[in-house]
């Protein structure tokens, strides 16, 4: 379990970099705000890949018992 989710932490890490290294947006003057912003996305991008990847595991596991 703590393999899997430090997989999708990875994951997570990985397509937050892409995303603000491809982001068009204006650099924001702060460097505090700069960290907030990747470390929110991370926070996003990680709860969203693993409610899908364990809500899928979950119900696939439930679905081969019955």
């Amino acid at each position: 379990m703590k393999r899997k989710v430090y997989n999708i932490l990875l994951i997570s890490f990985i397509i937050t970099s892409i995303g603000i290294v491809m982001d068009a947006d204006p650099v924001e003057p702060s460097m505090l705000m700069r960290f907030v912003e990747f470390f929110a996305m991370i926070g996003i991008v990680f709860l969203l890949i693993s409610s899908v990847y364990f809500t899928y595991t979950f119900v696939f596991k439930n679905l081969r018992k019955a």
